[in-house]
């Protein structure tokens, strides 16, 4: 199992030290930070599991990371945690776009997002919607950070949705998004590894698929990941509620391509 599992860790590491590398990390901070990780998912998973006092010593007992340095680590994530968080304005974006696709009073009968007039007492409108999300900025911030990236292009006081989807192009959002994005994905994963009830974890795999039928089929697996989407959205949204234990959610899909001749 140690050989199996060596050999997945390698798999799962190699795309991100290749980033790393390029982002000019050594292999020395790298190892700095993997001992924070280390210190934090012992406490958090180990200590008070096994029915023992949760000191420095035990967690340096499980980690092989000096006590001292535990003790130093352990102060560190008190004081600025250790989940850096997708930047707010991003975050609000990414929940208008989300919502404008996904409900029915701001779609059309095919399915498609109204334009919006940016304010309206008589129909749906951009400053409704967010209100509808709960959104603590200013429409217009929401609006510019929108424009910024063109997912929305605003004419005469109506605002048009240009894409399905808001991707920042500031580098701190992209890397914020990697961690989130594959660290649920990477959770799910291991919770199955441990037994339970499993969580979704499905992917369709093909060895040698040739380029041009890839290629060609790339805008239809497109469109179907995105109906998957609005369509999920609608489900949820309808039945959140602040009541009762509450459970997070990621659904998504990715493709990714390996030329092997």
């Amino acid at each position: 199992m140690n050989g199996v599992l060596k050999t997945a860790v390698l798999a799962i590491l190699r795309p991100l030290i290749r980033y790393l590398i390029g982002q000019g990390w050594t292999y020395g901070a790298l190892a700095d930070a993997l001992k924070m990780v280390y210190v934090a998912e012992a406490g958090q998973h180990y200590g008070e599991a096994a029915g023992r006092p949760l000191t420095d010593s035990r967690i340096s007992l499980l980690t092989g990371i000096h006590r001292k340095e535990v003790k130093r680590l352990r102060l560190l994530l008190e004081e600025h945690g250790e989940r850096p968080m997708l930047r707010h304005g991003a975050n609000i974006a990414a929940q208008m776009v989300a919502a404008w696709v996904s409900m029915a009073e701001y779609t059309d009968p095919a399915g498609q997002p109204r334009p919006l007039p940016l304010r309206s007492e008589a129909s749906p409108s951009f400053e409704g919607l967010a209100r509808r999300v709960k959104a603590d900025m200013r429409p217009r911030a929401i609006l510019d950070e929108l424009g910024r990236v063109g997912v929305t292009q605003e004419q005469e006081g109506v605002v048009h949705l240009l894409r399905v989807a808001y991707i920042s192009d500031l580098p701190e959002d992209q890397v914020a998004f990697l961690g989130e994005n594959v660290g649920d994905h990477l959770r799910s994963a291991v919770h199955n590894l441990e037994g339970g009830e499993p969580f979704l974890e499905r992917a369709l795999y093909f060895d040698a698929l040739p380029a041009a039928v890839l290629e060609e089929a790339r805008p239809e697996i497109y469109r179907m990941s995105e109906r998957l989407l609005r369509e999920a959205h609608q489900r949820l949204n309808a039945a959140e509620s602040p009541e009762g234990p509450q459970r997070r959610l990621r659904l998504g899909s990715i493709t990714t391509k390996k030329t092997l001749r």
